[in-house]
C-alpha cells in the first residue's frame, strides 16, 4: 500500500499544472447531467453554428459519430437532419449518456450512445462518414492522440467538423486569479495554430480553421462562477488549489475583476470559439497540405466581435 501511495505521489509530481483529471471530469459532468441543457445556452448556440456549417460540406452521411455528445442534443438534431443515418454518440460521463438515451426514440432508434474515452473510441476503423465534436477538445490532454483516433474511425473520404475554445476564453477570470495567487484556476485552451498542426500530423486533409469571439455579461463574478458550475465547468487541472481558497485570495480576485466592469454595471466574460473542418486522409492525393487561417490571426492581430 505504501508503494502505491509513493507511486501516486510521484505521478502527481510529474503532471503539468494544466493536466486535466479525467475521473474528476466525468464526475463533474455526472453531477449536472440532469439539468445540463437548462443552463448550456452558450454550448447550444455554438452547436447550432456547427450544424449550419454542414451546408458547406455537401455530404449525405450514412454513419455519424458525435464525440462528446453530452446529453444528446446535437445527436438528436443530426438525426432530424439525416433521418437515414446511424448516429453514434460518445461521452466520458455515464450519466450524460444515460440522459441522452432516455431522450432518444424508444423503438427502432438510429441514435446509439456509449460511455467511452475519445482516445479509445468503440468504433471500427474506416466506418464513419461524418464526425462532429462540439466543445469537447478543450477537455482533452492529448489532442494529437484524439485526432489520430478521429483519423482511424473516419472513412478516407469522411468529414470532420468540430468546435473548441481558444486561449482567450475566460481571460478576464484567468488574469484576475493570477493577481490573487499562483495556482491554476482556469483550464488551458489550445490555440488555433497548434490545432492546425495537429490535424496535419494526424494526416487529416484540407483543414480549415477560423475563430469567433463571444462576450457574455453577468451582474457580478459570483454569478459567472455559478453559471460555470451549472454546466460542469469546474477547475479540474492538476495545478488547482487542493484546499479551500482563502477568503482574502477570493476577495483579491473579485477586486481584480472590477477593472473589467462595464459602464452598464455588468462584468464581461470572453469566449474564443475555434471552428474547424477537415477531411479523411484519402480525400486528397499527393498534394501539399495547408491550414487556412483568417488574416486576422496572423501577426498577433485579433478582431474581437
Amino acid at each position: 500500500m505504501l508503494e502505491n501511495l509513493q507511486f501516486f505521489v510521484l505521478k502527481m509530481a510529474m503532471l503539468t499544472p494544466e493536466y486535466l483529471d479525467k475521473y474528476q471530469l466525468s464526475q463533474s459532468f455526472d453531477r449536472v447531467a440532469s439539468t445540463y441543457e437548462q443552463y448550456a445556452q452558450l454550448q447550444q448556440q455554438i452547436g447550432n453554428h456547427l450544424l449550419e456549417r454542414l451546408e458547406y460540406l455537401k455530404i449525405v452521411p450514412q454513419t455519424i459519430a458525435d464525440i462528446g455528445a453530452g446529453s444528446g442534443r446535437l445527436s438528436r438534431a443530426l438525426s432530424q437532419r439525416y433521418p437515414q443515418a446511424q448516429i453514434y454518440g460518445i461521452d466520458l460521463s455515464l450519466k450524460m449518456v444515460k440522459t441522452a438515451c432516455r431522450q432518444a426514440p424508444r423503438w427502432f432508434s438510429r441514435q446509439h450512445f456509449a460511455c467511452a474515452d475519445a482516445l479509445q473510441l468503440p468504433i471500427a476503423d474506416n466506418c464513419i462518414d461524418l464526425l462532429l465534436s462540439n466543445l469537447m477538445l478543450q477537455w482533452c490532454n492529448d489532442i494529437h492522440g484524439i485526432f489520430a483516433e478521429f483519423t482511424r474511425v473516419l472513412k478516407p473520404t469522411g468529414a470532420l467538423l468540430f468546435s473548441t475554445f481558444g486561449p482567450d476564453t475566460l481571460k478576464e477570470l484567468r488574469h484576475s486569479w493570477a493577481i490573487a495567487d499562483n495556482a491554476n484556476h482556469v483550464n488551458r485552451f489550445v490555440d488555433i495554430h497548434e490545432l492546425g498542426d495537429a490535424l496535419l500530423q494526424a494526416q487529416l486533409t484540407q483543414p480549415v480553421l477560423d475563430t469567433d469571439w463571444l462576450q457574455l455579461t453577468y451582474p457580478d463574478v459570483k454569478q459567472l462562477m455559478k453559471a460555470l458550475k451549472n454546466i460542469g465547468a469546474h477547475n479540474i487541472t492538476a495545478g488547482r488549489p487542493r484546499g479551500l481558497t482563502g477568503k482574502a485570495k477570493f476577495q483579491a480576485m473579485l477586486s481584480a475583476y472590477e477593472q473589467y466592469r462595464r459602464s452598464d454595471g455588468n462584468v464581461p466574460v470572453t469566449y474564443e470559439v475555434i471552428y474547424a473542418h477537415a477531411w479523411g486522409r484519402g480525400t486528397v492525393k499527393s498534394t501539399p497540405q495547408t491550414v487556412n487561417i483568417p488574416l486576422a490571426q496572423l501577426g498577433g492581430k485579433r478582431n474581437n466581435r
